[in-house]
């Protein structure tokens, strides 16, 4: 029992889809591992991993949104 063309042809685009897709993610993955652990010393005194600066740089961020929506001037 044979195939026509187009089916063969459309599964194996879609194996290739998923075969991107679990290398993506993998990258993904070892990139997330790697940044939550590994840490940079950004100045003398601070020493962090990626995962902390980004929630202090958001933390900073939405405090400037609170700041500016209590100022007193209309």
């Amino acid at each position: 029992m044979s195939f026509p063309k187009t089916q063969r042809l459309r599964a194996s685009r879609r194996g290739q889809a998923m075969v991107e897709y679990s290398i993506l993610n993998w990258v993904l993955v070892v990139a997330l591992v790697i940044g939550a652990s590994v840490k940079i010393r950004w100045t003398d005194d601070v020493q962090s991993n990626v995962i902390d600066l980004f929630m202090r740089s958001y933390q900073i961020y939405y405090d400037s949104f609170y700041f500016v929506l209590n100022l007193p001037f209309p």
